[in-house]
């Protein structure tokens, strides 16, 4: 998701995305003890992603005080 799409959300939808994120993340690693996944990078971008979601989120938070 890039930053300009992420920028679009409102505060409510971004942080119903992070957790909809972390949760898949959190299966991701699990599923990636057990068996290894096709493509690890996905762990990466989904940890970048959060990131980026947490980011804008606290970026709004700050502007609408």
């Amino acid at each position: 998701m890039k930053v300009q799409e992420i920028k679009e959300l409102s505060i409510s939808e971004l942080v119903e995305r992070i957790e909809n994120e972390t949760a898949a993340l959190q299966q991701m690693e699990l599923n990636h003890t057990t068996s290894p996944l096709d493509n690890p990078m996905k762990i990466r971008h989904s940890r970048r992603n959060i990131a980026r979601l947490k980011t804008v989120l606290s970026q709004k938070q700050l502007t609408e005080k």
